[in-house]
């Protein structure tokens, strides 16, 4: 599968557009950033008193009410969380003009039915592989970051070029974009957090700290040892690949690697992992979400309240302290 890069890819489309982002966090602000850097015209749209005000404002973006800024923009990003996405696009199909582009950098609502678009819009994703913070910083220096893009409504026949165009004003063009699907991207991201990066890895950190303690080591050498190391592992994983990273650790560690690894991610872990995957694919994890934002998250909020509370966490403040003095 070829990368584009900035070479590839025609800005032209994006070429007098107004964009209106709508969402001011994460993603929205270096999304916003960067295509005012890149000369784009943008307006962020924002709900009435809204905090993300006062930093916009000092970041220099022009802004406006929700509906005054999707009535005059030709692309409409949706970068709010996606729980609220199928009411934020209620909100603002009324406004949206004739013919415009709507797009997204997640699949989620698109991909479950949870908005079901004009047939007069252009339906485009562009999802920068990580988080906004990066997206910006690796811009300012020259850099960018992969994305992953996608067309689920084509009804100008433009819309492809034009999710190109806008990857590129991000930056992202610069480390390459990569076509996909809606569903595809959704799916994959989904099972990633679950199941992989923001799900297992944190939960194997964890366990293996408390392992470690309770058969008597001290809690800062537990925590050097199972969270400390993690930073090096993604760094040469990311330089190297996985091969080259087994390649620059030594006999010792990459000989308890293999015959270790595959004793904790075993035939009953992958089964585990599949069923997740299932659940994603079905549309299962995405009515939890919504029922969660009705609820007002009490799962996540239980959740921030155990993880504040872990040892492995007191272990981590301690160091941090003793780092300082």
């Amino acid at each position: 599968m070829k990368l584009l890069r900035d070479a590839d890819i025609d800005p032209s489309p994006l070429i007098g557009r107004r964009v209106a982002i709508l969402g001011y966090g994460n993603q929205g602000r270096a999304q916003a950033l960067n295509l005012v850097d890149s000369a784009i015209d943008v307006v962020v749209g924002l709900r009435e008193n809204s905090p993300s005000a006062v930093r916009a404002a000092a970041d220099g973006v022009a802004t406006a009410p929700i509906a005054e800024a999707v009535a005059g923009a030709q692309l409409v990003m949706l970068l709010a969380p996606d729980e609220v996405l199928a009411a934020l696009y209620r909100s603002i199909e009324p406004h949206l003009a004739h013919g415009a582009a709507l797009g997204f950098s997640h699949g989620l609502a698109i991909r479950f039915g949870q908005i079901a678009p004009r047939a007069d819009l252009d339906v485009i994703m562009v999802a920068p592989k990580g988080p906004g913070t990066a997206l910006r910083s690796l811009y300012l220096e020259g850099k960018g970051m992969l994305a992953l893009y996608a067309v689920a409504q084509d009804a100008s026949g433009t819309a492809e070029v034009l999710a190109l165009a806008y990857g590129r004003a991000l930056g992202c063009a610069r480390a390459g974009m990569m076509p996909t699907s809606f569903a595809e991207e959704c799916d994959a991201d989904l099972f990633n957090e679950a199941a992989v990066v923001w799900g297992a890895v944190p939960d194997i950190l964890v366990a293996g700290y408390d392992i470690l303690v309770d058969a008597g080591i001290s809690p800062e050498v537990a925590y050097m040892e199972c969270v400390g190391e993690l930073k090096m592992l993604a760094q040469l994983v990311e330089a190297r690949g996985i091969a080259g990273m087994r390649e620059a650790i030594s006999n010792t560690a990459e000989l308890a690697a293999v015959t270790g690894g595959p004793r904790i991610i075993d035939d009953r872990v992958r089964s585990n992992m599949r069923t997740l995957l299932s659940e994603i694919r079905s549309g299962a994890f995405a009515a939890s979400l919504s029922r969660e934002a009705a609820a007002d998250y009490p799962l996540l909020r239980a959740a921030r309240t155990r993880s504040a509370a872990l040892a492995v966490e007191q272990a981590r403040t301690r160091l941090e302290r003793q780092s300082g003095d």
